[in-house]
């Protein structure tokens, strides 16, 4: 099974993505199936926020996260801008850990820099570890400026993830922040990775190169999409999914690994940025 040192700790190489979970009844067993399943497989890494369905996500992994050990996963929230400062976070962490039915977050991330001095931010997500109720705190959506200003700052180091869309068709951050990250210790979570989100697929599912080569591997163009990710060093990916045979075909990439010649076609097909490009954000 393809693994990843994610904050001191080893994981399979593969988290679970929750947006736009929650929010429909007539779906949520089969969300709740899917997440359950996935754990029972192997998966720690479970990815929500205070946003996803303003807490209808954190309260559907609540729900399903229940029967299991949860000394076993690795839980991940996130906190809106407006309430990453000393006045609002400790009331956004207790709603979401109450939604959650659980006693502290694995990692908790700073969802997209708002105008909270990042000195303010940092200095409550310390807090929070002192009171147990984080264990890791990180960011989600900063580029490479964003990312040297944080690191600038007292205990700014203490990140240690940035959470950014990254998939194929959509390699931005190879030029830059990746290898930033990489210098500085800092894992990277995939959101996106099979271009799930509005447009952002342009085609990429029906692709030429795509389509043959995941016929070549007998994969399905998913399959393939998240084993490219997973063959870099420092970055796991968190696709979203509420069907179990989704699930099932996920976890599967975990003991496939892609040859340095497929490697390579990919790159062809999708060659990394040669400078810097604008951080995608959705």
């Amino acid at each position: 099974m393809k693994t990843i040192d994610f904050t001191d700790q080893e994981l399979p190489k593969l988290g679970i993505g929750t947006w736009f979970l929650g929010e429909n009844p007539s779906t949520r067993m089969s969300e709740i199936q899917s997440i359950r399943y996935g754990i029972e497989h192997g998966i720690q890494l479970i990815d929500t926020a205070e946003m996803y369905g303003e807490g209808l996500s954190e309260k559907l992994v609540g729900e399903a996260i229940q029967p299991y050990d949860r000394s076993s996963l690795y839980i991940v929230s996130k906190v809106y801008p407006w309430n990453a400062n000393p006045e609002h976070m400790e009331t956004s962490v207790n709603n979401t850990l109450r939604r959650l039915n659980t006693d502290y977050l694995d990692m908790y991330l700073y969802h997209w820099r708002g105008t909270t001095p990042l000195k303010a931010t940092i200095s409550e997500f310390e807090r929070m570890k002192s009171l147990g109720k984080i264990k890791n705190w990180g960011v989600s959506n900063f580029d490479t400026e964003d990312m040297k200003a944080l690191l600038s700052e007292k205990d700014g180091k203490q990140c240690r993830v940035n959470q950014v869309l990254y998939h194929l068709g959509d390699r931005g951050i190879d030029y830059s922040l990746a290898p930033y990250c990489a210098e500085n210790n800092i894992n990277l979570m995939a959101y996106c990775p099979l271009a799930q989100a509005g447009q952002i697929q342009r085609g990429l599912l029906q692709h030429p190169s795509l389509v043959r080569l995941s016929k070549k591997l007998n994969l399905t163009v998913y399959q393939l999409l998240l084993c490219f990710i997973q063959e870099r060093s420092n970055i796991i990916p968190i696709p979203r999914t509420s069907s179990v045979e989704h699930m099932k075909e996920n976890l599967k990439t975990l003991d496939i690994h892609l040859p340095r010649e497929i490697m390579d076609e990919l790159d062809e097909a999708f060659p990394p940025p040669s400078r810097k490009m604008p951080l995608t954000i959705v």
